[in-house]
């Protein structure tokens, strides 16, 4: 079936499902696999459901009417996607990045929609599912676009890329994540990296931070707009404080945000400078940036009736953590406490990262528990166990009161469990 004919059905049903449990009314289902699910077998189940129409890659599966056989559902939704965000023209800001990147943009956004009818990201949905799904939500109403963009292995920036076709394009940072999947730092550079190849090779500009030499040193023969702490660039601010939340100073104002740790510092400047190149306001801009509240466990402040909770638990790689650990360091607390659970995905540097992160903590004025497999196999003198359940069961005869606490660890290790314990 040519894409052209799948994009008239897709016009008069601009509504696209991969998952057969939602299946709004006249909408589209792609039947697509995973490691433990065929989609093609709930095709029929979806116009049950209520979709008007099926694809599948499993020629059994097509009925020809209702439901229609595709070489490969993934492949014909990115293509679907690619060819729709073409026909509209809408302006497109890629983001991409080891951290902040969710953060960034929606900041971004925020700033934007001050301005311009504006699509963006939802939640994480920045894979080659989540990247094809966002465009296809774009519709003639909206003037502007910020798509994120995730990788855990090279090339992936280039696939997404590809479809995305961005104008515009930001990397916040390199750093050490995912080790496992792209092989070194260097690999994560090379792949974060295909943003600006893209935009290279296709008359794009790039918004930089130009402090991050690593940054600066795949941007060679790019229009940029710079931002950072020297007043020779494009966009600049200061740090004012972040204890706990973070404060800048950008043009003679301080904009208080909701936003915890100066890590942030970076995100909330990006912000600024893409929404200042498009022309929003500046008091647009500030309101924007000071409504913003995190959501899903990004640096979220929680008071319990017992403690203070820095919940920043989505997430976690070496850079994000020495990140973390180096603001909550830092901050005025009459008693600190970390929880801190393993980093996923390091590879054969999984030993040395967890141990850095242990050393650390040597030297400070907190209290530390270290959770996961990976952090049991550290030399350290703080306490350690195996898993959370098991930090669960010692904290609930082992109570923790009075103290700011920070939680810190990657999602799988399920440390939001804990806050109803603290």
């Amino acid at each position: 079936m040519e894409i052209e004919n799948i994009y008239e059905i897709y016009q008069a049903h601009p509504c696209v499902t991969t998952d057969s449990r939602n299946c709004p009314k006249g909408s589209i289902f792609f039947a697509l696999k995973g490691a433990s699910f065929n989609g093609n077998e709930f095709a029929a189940k979806s116009i049950e459901m209520g979709c008007a129409y099926a694809f599948v890659d499993e020629p059994q599966y097509a009925d020809g009417k209702h439901i229609f056989f595709v070489e490969n559902c993934l492949a014909t939704l990115q293509q679907l996607a690619r060819y729709h965000r073409e026909k509209l023209g809408v302006r497109i800001v890629g983001i991409t990045g080891t951290n902040g990147k969710t953060t960034t943009k929606e900041l971004v956004s925020s700033v934007l929609q001050k301005k311009f009818k504006t699509l963006y990201t939802q939640g994480n949905l920045n894979n080659h599912i989540g990247v094809p799904l966002t465009l296809l939500r774009l519709t003639k109403e909206h003037e502007m676009a910020v798509v994120e963009m995730g990788a855990n292995h090279p090339g992936e920036i280039k696939t997404l890329v590809e479809i995305v076709r961005p104008d515009f394009g930001l990397i916040t940072n390199v750093g050490k994540a995912h080790l496992e999947g792209f092989g070194s730092f260097e690999g994560v550079v090379r792949t974060k990296g295909e943003l600006y190849d893209f935009l290279r090779s296709n008359g794009g500009t790039a918004f930089i931070n130009y402090d991050n030499e690593h940054l600066r040193g795949i941007a060679n023969g790019l229009p940029l707009v710079k931002y950072g702490r020297s007043e020779t660039y494009d966009s600049f601010a200061q740090l004012v404080e972040s204890d706990p939340f973070l404060s800048i100073s950008w043009k003679g104002n301080r904009i208080d945000s909701h936003l915890i740790g100066a890590y942030n510092f970076e995100n909330m400047l990006a912000a600024i400078t893409v929404g200042s190149y498009f022309g929003v306001a500046e008091a647009d801009i500030e309101d924007a940036l000071k409504e913003y509240v995190p959501q899903n466990n990004r640096s979220q402040l929680k008071e319990t009736a017992h403690n203070k909770l820095i919940v920043d638990a989505y997430n976690a790689n070496p850079t994000s953590m020495s990140a973390s650990l180096s603001n909550f360091f830092q901050m005025k607390c009459e008693r600190k406490v970390l929880i801190l659970g393993d980093m996923k995905e390091l590879g054969t540097e999984s030993r040395s990262e967890h141990q850095r992160i242990a050393d650390m903590l040597q030297g400070q004025n907190v209290q530390a528990y270290l959770l996961g497999p990976c952090f049991m196999e550290t030399s350290t003198s703080y306490p350690k166990f195996e898993s959370t359940e098991a930090f669960s069961a010692w904290l609930k005869s082992n109570a923790i009161e009075g103290a700011t606490v920070l939680i810190k660890g990657s999602n799988s290790m399920k440390l939001t469990t804990l806050v109803d314990l603290l």
